[in-house]
């Protein structure tokens, strides 16, 4: 099958050069053809990895929503200055989780069977925090954040040191492997920015400053692990 893919691509290409096409239109026909080429078979456990980084990917991105969900209930109006800031990380947050849903749907995998307890703790977590105070709400923002960058950054190396440097993506319009990756980049740097946005806004200056964040890191890294599995 992924023989004759490779050779349809190189069949087009040859029609193209033969009646002079705008590269534009050829790069863009090309594209078409690749993203429809079916994904080079993976091994068993490189698909229940891969299936994996979407299910918790999913349900971390679900959890985050409703972070910062109970936060902006909590501080938008009685902190005009933070109301902006907030949103702009929300919203960030609904698009990780509406694109992480899309791919469940388009890969069959399912959700995490925790997802009741990702809304409901998740916006617990939020609002609490947020209850608090202010600087304790972005606490919560730099433990989470800095938890979901490394994860990130770990999903990042496993695919691409075990499915890239295979070929499982060179050649054979495998895109969905580096549509992940650079997926999971993007989000990677958006979590980043929110770290930085919770460290700006005096996110070390909350009470109790070690407890809530070690606490929440350590919430979120059990949560990671059984959203994973479960």
């Amino acid at each position: 099958m992924f023989k004759h893919s490779k050779k349809l691509l190189q069949g087009v290409e040859a029609s193209f050069e033969a009646i002079n096409t705008p590269l534009t239109q050829k790069n863009q026909i090309l594209n078409m053809i690749k993203e429809h080429q079916p994904v080079k078979q993976l091994t068993k456990d490189q698909r229940a990895y891969f299936n994996r980084v979407i299910r918790v990917d999913q349900a971390g991105e679900l959890g985050a929503n409703y972070i910062y969900a109970g936060q902006y209930l909590v501080l938008a109006h009685k902190y005009p200055h933070l109301k902006d800031v907030l949103k702009h990380m929300w919203d960030q947050e609904i698009h990780h989780h509406s694109t992480f849903n899309k791919l469940q749907l388009k890969h069959g995998v399912r959700p995490s069977l925790i997802t009741p307890l990702w809304t409901l703790g998740a916006f617990a977590m939020g609002a609490g925090t947020a209850l608090i105070s202010p600087q304790a709400a972005m606490a919560c923002t730099e433990a989470v954040e800095t938890v979901i960058g490394g994860h990130y950054n770990d999903q990042l190396r496993v695919l691409n040191t075990h499915f890239k440097n295979r070929e499982l993506i060179e050649g054979e319009g495998n895109y969905e492997i580096n549509e992940i990756i650079e997926t999971i980049k993007q989000f990677r740097d958006d979590e980043l920015e929110h770290l930085d946005t919770a460290i700006k806004y005096d996110s070390k200056k909350a009470v109790p400053y070690i407890l809530l964040t070690e606490g929440i890191k350590n919430i979120c890294r059990i949560a990671i692990f059984a959203a994973e599995r479960i």
